[in-house]
């Protein structure tokens, strides 16, 4: 059963909004104002905030901004009334999940509320499953499109997770693709990199015919993701015959900086802190580790 808290200054508003929620055997918790509404908040477990805007203390818009950072994954739903537009497109921009004017609560609230809610117990499921993901393995055939799809899942996990910002996250997608594409082009297709240098279509076509054709269109690339709370790792291997890692040119170097040769392990390098190739050359391991927590002032 959802509990749903009720903001708003007016005692009879709230009461009429609680009769109303109460049709669907919601529980309902009271506030009368933001201050107020996160301190129940941080008390009781809530799923729902239906809030006014206009209120003494903190009004709607502050409270959206203080909730949207403290319980990111409790949605709040704006009661509108006539002179508040403006700051209820404020408070929608900073995260407010949608709105119904106060007018037309008898009519329309309990329908929002639950969608809203049905949305929320979802992205809540979600999270709580993700809270147990330690391993995970995949098997691509050589297909870039696979490959595509299945970086901006793994991104989209570490994003969820929490784990990482923005910036992390977009670092380890980078060194995900071109782990990922290194093995697709250079080992399981087994197409150089000095044949991209000079005719970049040549290259492709290769690539695109070798997919179809024994042994190349057998060859699987096999990704393995483990994560924990201090780290996650990927092992990413292909079929194909290795290489020599240590023989890839130093990308950083002036004259090798433009080469397409180490342009990927480079990347990978950059963006993670731990990059390890095995013997053959034909599986690599990274890792990124989670930030340590910034001191608070």
């Amino acid at each position: 059963m959802a509990t749903i808290l009720v903001v708003d200054d007016s005692a009879a508003d709230r009461t009429l909004v609680q009769h109303l929620l109460e049709k669907q055997s919601w529980d309902v918790l009271q506030a009368e104002h933001g201050k107020s509404a996160l301190a129940r908040m941080a008390e009781a477990e809530v799923d729902l905030v239906l809030t006014d805007l206009v209120m003494p203390e903190m009004d709607g818009l502050a409270f959206v901004e203080r909730a949207s950072a403290d319980h990111p994954l409790v949605p709040v739903v704006l009661m509108t009334a006539r002179g508040s537009e403006e700051i209820a497109v404020k408070a929608l921009e900073a995260g407010a999940s949608s709105y119904v004017p106060k007018k037309l609560l008898a009519r329309d609230l309990l329908e929002v509320v639950e969608r809203i809610l049905e949305t929320s117990r979802e992205r809540r499921s979600y999270k709580r499953l993700l809270g147990h993901l330690q391993n995970a393995s995949f098997v691509l055939e050589n297909d870039l499109g696979l490959i595509t799809s299945l970086v901006s899942y793994l991104t989209g996990i570490l994003r969820d997770s929490g784990m990482f910002n923005e910036t992390d996250c977009h670092g380890v997608s980078t060194a995900l693709d071109e782990a990922l594409t290194n093995a697709y082009f250079h080992g399981n297709l087994d197409v150089s990199s000095q044949i991209r240098e000079h005719d970049p279509r040549a290259y492709r076509a290769l690539a695109e015919e070798r997919r179809r054709l024994a042994p190349y269109r057998d060859r699987r690339i096999t990704v393995r993701v483990t994560l924990n709370e201090d780290d996650v790792r990927f092992v990413i291997a292909d079929e194909g015959q290795g290489f020599d890692v240590d023989a890839v040119p130093d990308p950083t170097l002036p004259e090798n900086l433009i080469q397409p040769s180490g342009r990927g392990i480079f990347l990978m390098r950059t963006f993670l802190d731990e990059v390890d190739y095995n013997d053959a050359g034909n599986e690599v391991t990274l890792l990124k580790r989670r930030p340590a927590p910034q001191p608070q002032d």
